[in-house]
């Protein structure tokens, strides 16, 4: 599917509030305990396309995908929004995400609405002990963090439970090249539900990562969400650590990042 067709499907998908599914599988979900294995835990699915990757950037649409361990992809429960952000939008993530400023102007939701419905999903499935999972956390987080701000709204919970498949594919896997999402899902064998740079399908391709990681790892798999958070961050340390003495062997600046 081309992007003019895949947003305009996107804009025909999001006429209505699309988030009251969601809160009631959540709702009805079980509360997780700190002893429940990242292989058999419920997971909340995040994904963002925004106007840049900037401090003063916004999001532009956002899915959510509540996965449920024992049904798999066929049982999850999707929320996605499409936001009329108030801002430019740069040439390069428009050349991503297929968005323009007249696109998003026509057929986005007003942003304190659409942004306060999607911190208050995430919230409660942190009360729910449902780990938020997104690719490059950080990102997505500090998106979301940004644009509550931005519009005066609650902040998110101050300590989140966060799964990010990247920080775990860096820390388990020793190989060389590229770690995409594209990338790192083509490595573990996953296909696609739709096109990359839809945040539904990325978002759905990041949390179908789980299994097989827990599957050839059974180290991740067995990680208790009591860990799951220390654990992250020692491995994001390493991964840095390590990627900074080879950023100084090419004379070139160290990254300073953080993670969650």
């Amino acid at each position: 599917m081309d992007t003019h067709n895949r947003i305009m499907d996107t804009a025909k998908n999001l006429d209505k509030d699309n988030s009251t599914s969601i809160s009631e599988a959540i709702a009805k979900a079980p509360t997780q305990s700190d002893d429940t294995k990242l292989s058999d835990a419920w997971l909340l699915g995040f994904d963002t396309e925004t106007t840049g990757t900037g401090a003063k950037d916004a999001i532009v649409s956002a899915s959510l995908v509540l996965r449920n361990p024992a049904e798999g992809y066929e049982g999850d429960v999707v929320a996605e929004w499409m936001i009329n952000p108030h801002r430019h939008i740069s040439e390069g993530a428009s050349r991503v995400n297929g968005f323009t400023d007249e696109f998003l102007e026509a057929n986005g939701a007003e942003p304190g609405d659409a942004i306060a419905s999607i911190a208050a999903i995430v919230t409660a499935a942190q009360n729910k002990h449902i780990p938020l999972l997104a690719y490059n956390a950080p990102f997505d987080v500090r998106m979301l963090s940004g644009d509550l701000k931005r519009w005066d709204l609650d902040p998110l919970p101050d300590e989140l439970l966060v799964v990010d498949p990247l920080v775990i594919d860096r820390e388990i896997s020793k190989r060389h090249g590229k770690r995409t999402l594209t990338y790192t899902t083509e490595y573990y064998g996953i296909e696609p539900h739709g096109d990359f740079h839809d945040a539904t399908a990325d978002t759905t391709a990041a949390v179908d990562l789980i299994k097989p990681m827990s599957t050839l790892y059974p180290q991740v798999g067995n990680l208790k969400l009591a860990d799951l958070m220390d654990w992250q961050r020692e491995a994001h340390k390493k991964w840095k650590d390590s990627f900074n003495e080879w950023m100084k062997s090419k004379g070139r600046r160290p990254v300073t990042d953080t993670w969650l």
